[in-house]
């Protein structure tokens, strides 16, 4: 399975922040989508997931040679502040993600076996999610997207703000994840990016452009990516 983006761009008034943009991601691997703040790195998730419309070009599934559409349910999508329904608890919230997508969802556990999945406390299951901490959030958050199991998962940030264990934790489940899907993450953090990610891809200047992590031992190779990042170009 491949998602192609062809000739892909976005302004917002004057300000370009998506620059005609071609890729190929390919299933079976976690691309590290690495770029400045402010780099375009949010607007290009947005715009994959149709939160917001494109200027121009479209973007695919190519699955065994035919091209298909994205659809809906082809993107799990995992904000960088989780967003839940605070006034249901952590129970009630899957419970009701789980009846409304009964018919999608194959072999439907029950529903402790997912809070055990996701190392979410037997005491905390019940608790309303307003009172969750902001790593249980985000586990919830991605625990939906891993029962929905997407072709494509775009992860915007979502390990930034949380402690050591629970980042840890994230990572080794995303890596248990990655095989059949095509995983996509964000961040600014290029030790993140190059600890969890098979390929590295910078968005830079609106563009996207492939890191060689061959030379990952190279003592140059961090600060070559850093100047890439300042000035515009990797090679």
């Amino acid at each position: 399975m491949k998602f192609i983006i062809e000739h892909l761009s976005k302004h917002f008034e004057r300000k370009e922040v998506l620059r005609d943009i071609n890729f190929v991601f390919d299933s079976g691997k976690i691309y590290g989508l690495l770029g400045r703040n402010g780099a375009g790195k949010t607007t290009l998730f947005n715009c994959l997931n149709k939160d917001i419309k494109v200027d121009s070009g479209n973007f695919y599934l190519q699955i065994n040679g035919q091209k298909r559409d994205i659809k809906a349910e082809d993107i799990g999508y995992v904000l960088s502040t989780p967003t839940v329904p605070e006034f249901l608890t952590g129970r009630e919230f899957l419970k009701f993600f789980l009846d409304i997508n009964e018919k999608s969802i194959h072999d439907i556990k029950p529903i402790d076996y997912y809070f055990d999945y996701m190392s979410i406390a037997p005491e905390d299951r019940d608790k309303l999610l307003k009172d969750y901490s902001h790593g249980m959030k985000n586990k919830m958050q991605m625990l939906i997207n891993i029962i929905a199991k997407p072709n494509i998962l775009l992860l915007d940030e979502p390990l930034t703000s949380l402690d050591v264990v629970v980042a840890e934790e994230m990572k080794q489940l995303l890596r248990s994840l990655k095989s059949d899907r095509i995983t996509i993450f964000s961040t600014h953090i290029m030790d993140l990016a190059l600890d969890l990610c098979d390929e590295i891809v910078l968005l830079n200047h609106g563009e996207l452009e492939v890191v060689d992590k061959a030379n990952l031992d190279n003592i140059e190779f961090k600060d070559k990516i850093i100047s890439a990042l300042k000035e515009g170009s990797y090679e």
